[in-house]
């Protein structure tokens, strides 16, 4: 199977799963619950399904955000409330998010329901092969929702923390620190670099560091904004098709049709969460 399948397909599909950290049904389940702010709710929401971890955990797993950044919410969450309730409050905020923005008509509708089908098997293939992939393992314990919308979204949940664990064994394997893979992905222009810093916390001391690091080491050029060097793309390139291979494996009892397909179905699904202007340049900088 062709890896590129399951990039465009998980791609396709993210912002059904994206637009929940960004949803104002998010902001306003959280804080019925006892978190504070939206920075906590993200991380409390994110890592429940692992239980109450320590703030340590919470670091390593999601990797480039600055650590200070954790520890000022997490373990304090976990006082608040509990992962249970926090899991509760996240898939009731989906639900309302989506039907806000589908409607109940799409909802309730065959595609719906076709896309869900086809993306839980997709994930249920992913729930195979957990090693080396603690956040992911995680999400995958967790009980199967019953609703179509609420099982699409759960299953590109999976398929997400599924693909970006492998996405950090890639990057650690070109020894890249989490603030370091920030400023290469800044680097290609796809995000300003100041949304990216900003919104994982890391301040302007450290990331002069890291961008001077990398600039020592060859992989990105002079510069405030400095771009990619040849061998900056390539090792960009190489982290980037290894995250693919790895994903692949999810993807392929469905084959390229029946990725093809559950492109197709998502696309209007997708199209609608961005046209709600949930996921604005705006809003990028909250987590």
């Amino acid at each position: 199977m062709d890896t590129m399948e399951a990039r465009k397909t998980w791609r396709t599909l993210e912002p059904l799963h994206g637009m929940v950290y960004f949803a104002p049904e998010a902001d306003s389940a959280f804080a019925a619950i006892g978190l504070e702010g939206q920075r906590m709710g993200y991380f409390a929401s994110r890592s429940a399904a692992m239980g109450a971890v320590p703030a340590e955990v919470v670091v390593a797993t999601f990797f480039n955000f600055c650590p200070s950044l954790v520890h000022a919410v997490i373990p304090a969450a976990w006082a608040a409330a509990d992962p249970a309730s926090i899991l509760e409050a996240r898939l009731s905020a989906v639900d309302g998010a989506l039907t806000r923005v589908l409607g109940d008509g799409a909802l309730g509708g065959s595609e719906m329901a076709e896309a869900a089908q086809l993306a839980r098997r997709a994930a249920e293939a992913a729930c195979g092969h957990p090693e080396g992939r603690p956040l992911f393992a995680g999400h995958a314990s967790l009980a199967w929702p019953d609703e179509p919308h609420l099982v699409l979204w759960h299953a590109q949940t999976l398929l997400r923390e599924f693909r970006g664990d492998g996405h950090v064994g890639a990057l650690m394997l070109e020894g890249l620190s989490g603030i370091e893979a920030l400023v290469v992905h800044g680097a290609t222009g796809e995000v300003p670099p100041s949304v990216l810093q900003a919104s994982r916390g890391w301040s302007d001391g450290e990331w002069a560091d890291a961008v001077e690091g990398l600039r020592s080491r060859g992989l990105i050029g002079p510069g405030d904004t400095p771009p990619l060097t040849d061998a900056g793309r390539e090792h960009r390139q190489w982290v980037e098709d290894r995250t693919d291979q790895r994903a692949v494996v999810a993807y392929e009892p469905l084959g390229e049709d029946g990725c093809q397909r559950l492109r197709s179905l998502g696309r209007a699904f997708s199209r609608a969460v961005v046209d709600s202007g949930v996921l604005a340049m705006d809003r990028l900088g909250r987590v």
